[in-house]
């Protein structure tokens, strides 16, 4: 597959960012059209399947399986992004944030875009057929989600919803992986993931209102407005209401509840400061939710390891 350089990849070409310094020229579209020097996407589709793998642990989790879905989310990840950037060509040029990117400024084009997706497809099936077969099939069913979610911010002024039932799918086949079966445990991460993702989600969505409202894109940012900060209460109080009773159902140790604790705290740092015109300090609170990712599981995995 070949791409031109776009003037960004040649008068500035890593853009500061080290990843894409390391990178060849010409593969450095094809990293940004992944969004490999913007990880955080990554780590927020991973961590709901690390926690229900280590959820439905009897010790500590089992290596492999995080392993596969570490390099499973990398690649989903990446087909999603390249994917929505098919879709979204003409949309993203007359968005400020966007206008950059590889398909819509023209440095890589649809055809060999397109390419690039089966080739990840292609990967992600092939970590797919690891599991079993009831994780295959569940795996499988997440792609009508995958496939319909970048069209729904065209219909919906609730596009985070819906990217909250595709990011958090691993809450469920993290657990299916390590069980062979569903439970409610899995069930109500997966509840807790997608009032997680609405959240942060829209405290993103801020950074596009502008553009969005003139072009006809919709969010829950349009739709909330100055009512956001209240109803990131209502959508973080619902996420750690499930994610605790998850802990209860599965009869987990006390080191959950103090992770599960580290992240509230960041759910109310974000709900008390965030400033939803300030479209840097969005961008900074939604990065934050890293760390809430990392304060669950580290909950998780201390209190499978005292049993």
């Amino acid at each position: 597959m070949s791409a031109r350089p776009s003037p960004t990849d040649t008068l500035t070409p890593s853009d500061g960012n080290l990843l894409l310094s390391l990178l060849p020229v010409r593969l450095r579209p094809f990293a940004r059209l992944t969004r490999l020097d913007k990880p955080i996407g990554t780590w927020l589709l991973l961590w709901p399947c690390l926690w229900s793998i280590a959820l439905a642990a009897n010790g500590l989790p089992d290596i492999r399986l995080l392993a596969l879905f570490a390099v499973g989310a990398l690649v989903m990840r990446s087909a999603g992004c390249v994917y929505n950037d098919i879709l979204d060509r003409d949309f993203d040029t007359r968005v400020t944030r966007t206008r950059d990117r590889p398909i819509a400024s023209g440095a890589i084009s649809v055809k060999t875009a397109f390419l690039f997706l089966v080739l990840l497809l292609a990967g992600g099936l092939a970590i797919l057929l690891q599991f079993d077969l009831f994780t295959i099939l569940l795996g499988a069913a997440s792609l009508s989600l995958v496939l319909t979610y970048p069209l729904m911010k065209r219909i919906s002024y609730w596009p985070q919803a819906f990217l909250g039932l595709t990011f958090n799918w691993g809450a469920l086949l993290g657990w299916a992986a390590a069980k062979g079966e569903l439970a409610w445990p899995a069930g109500l991460l997966y509840a807790g993931g997608i009032a997680w993702t609405i959240g942060y989600d829209t405290i993103y969505a801020h950074q596009d209102k502008e553009d969005d409202s003139l072009i006809g894109i919709k969010s829950s940012a349009l739709a909330l407005g100055d009512k956001t900060q209240p109803w990131l209460w209502v959508f973080y109080g619902f996420a750690v209401a499930c994610f605790a009773a998850a802990g209860t159902l599965a009869g987990i140790a006390w080191p959950f509840y103090a992770g599960l604790a580290a992240a509230t705290l960041f759910f109310i740092w974000q709900s008390t400061r965030v400033k939803i015109n300030d479209a840097a300090g969005c961008l900074q609170m939604f990065k934050l939710n890293f760390w809430v990712g990392a304060s669950v599981f580290a909950g998780i995995v201390a209190a499978r390891a005292i049993g």
